[in-house]
């Protein structure tokens, strides 16, 4: 209940009612400040603070005719308010309002993908301790590599959505930057004191420097942290998606009572949710390049970046955060197959324990050209005979010169390859 709610939440952000009243709420942080400094009276706020309001139908209605959405916007807000409208957007201009509002949805959006990955962090953390000693073959290029475990995967998972929760952070930060400066930046028509004031009311800092807008440099920085976190939710989608092919079946995502696969083949069991994650995080990295290249505007703006930032952000951010509910929910009810792991793992009869053969040749003396040689070798044969390694080593006249039986059975320990992973899971903090 509570995800399904926070799904709700990012898309009210998004909604015109909250867009039109943070616009009004910026305004409204401008007035206070005049009338803090007696240069609108008291009653004068008093009134629009009561009396402001807007009607999103209206404002449509104003902006076919006008074509500008935040004249229109005023228009019907003047409806509202009376003759103490003029005091209204007072020395400002459209960038003003749109900007700081927009840092406000960003915001917003930021706290609420900050609580996706914290809550997606815990859920990985919490797998990784229950699976830290499940053992499974580690993989490079596809190809069984040496033995890891499971929960050494997880954690793996799990220290890459603390950096971005870092990321995150930060880019809340870069972000949280307000421009009340006026046309084309340089104060004009109001002091910069009134900017310091306001955007300390509405939390925000006041931007050292702008041109008519916001610098997209900020924007281009969010964004990247949006697509970056992406990747993250697709690096674990694709290894789902593998690990739960049917030749390898180690994991499954959970499959509901009543779902269906396939309308043609009943038995089918398919990694839909990884799928459907990997094909939204394509969505989130192309959206990046259009809000890169809003950040190289004409003098000191253009309107190019408005139609992109109107379309990017909001779907970028409910995207992402769909993306991390539906993640860490299907990593909560995951299926894990352990006896499928070790089946897997000795797949290869043997040869996953190639490179401590080759050490122990190495440390009776062998140079490590020799003992490669000699081991290859052998592992080579295995791929191309009925017959596992240890037969093949015990059997090479060259190898049980130097190594005795014992020394080869110490090869084959799987407790070898595993007896640092409590170390790694203390520098992790799980």
């Amino acid at each position: 209940m509570i995800r399904r709610y926070t799904l709700e939440k990012m898309g009210k952000i998004w909604d015109e009612e909250n867009k039109f009243r943070k616009w009004l709420e910026v305004e409204i942080a401008v007035c206070e400040v005049y009338a803090g400094m007696k240069k609108i009276p008291q009653k004068v706020l008093l009134n629009i603070k009561n009396k402001a309001n807007f009607n999103i139908a209206r404002i449509d209605e104003i902006e076919k005719i006008v074509n500008h959405d935040v004249i229109a916007f005023l228009t019907n807000v003047s409806e509202y308010v009376g003759p103490d409208s003029r005091y209204v957007h007072m020395g400002l201009t459209s960038s003003d309002i749109l900007d700081t509002s927009m840092a406000l949805l960003l915001r917003e959006a930021a706290d609420i993908l900050i609580v996706d990955l914290k809550n997606f962090a815990a859920i990985l953390k919490k797998l990784a301790r229950k699976y830290k000693k499940t053992v499974m073959i580690g993989r490079s290029h596809g190809i069984h590599a040496e033995p890891i475990t499971f929960g050494l995967k997880l954690a793996l998972w799990y220290t890459e959505i603390l950096r971005d929760i870092e990321r995150m952070n930060r880019a809340r930060e870069i972000i949280s930057f307000g421009k009340l400066s006026g046309a084309v930046g340089t104060f004009s028509n109001i002091d910069p004191i009134i900017e310091e004031k306001a955007c300390r009311i509405l939390k925000l800092r006041p931007a050292p420097v702008s041109s008519q807008i916001i610098q997209r440099d900020r924007y281009a920085e969010y964004m990247s942290v949006l697509a970056v976190i992406s990747t993250t939710v697709e690096k674990i989608a694709v290894e789902i998606r593998h690990m739960q092919r049917t030749e390898v079946l180690e994991l499954s995502e959970p499959f509901g009572k009543g779902q269906k696969g396939s309308s043609a083949m009943p038995h089918k069991k398919n990694p839909i949710l990884s799928e459907r994650l990997t094909g939204m995080a394509r969505i989130i990295r192309g959206n990046l390049v259009p809000v890169l290249e809003n950040n190289a505007l004409w003098h000191e703006r253009d309107i190019s970046h408005s139609s992109v930032e109107r379309v990017v952000f909001p779907d970028s951010t409910i995207l992402l955060d769909y993306m991390l509910v539906k993640a860490a929910d299907m990593l909560e009810n995951i299926v894990v197959y352990p006896e499928n792991m070790i089946k897997n793992l000795n797949r290869t009869r043997g040869l996953i324990f190639s490179q401590r053969a080759m050490l122990s040749l190495v440390d009776k003396g062998f140079t490590r050209e020799e003992a490669y040689k000699i081991i290859q070798r052998n592992a080579l044969l295995v791929w191309d005979k009925d017959t596992d390694f240890r037969t093949l080593l015990l059997n090479d006249t060259e190898i049980n010169k130097n190594l005795t039986e014992q020394d080869i059975d110490k090869i084959f320990d799987l407790n070898y390859y595993l007896r640092n992973i409590e170390k790694i899971f203390k520098r992790v903090g799980i």
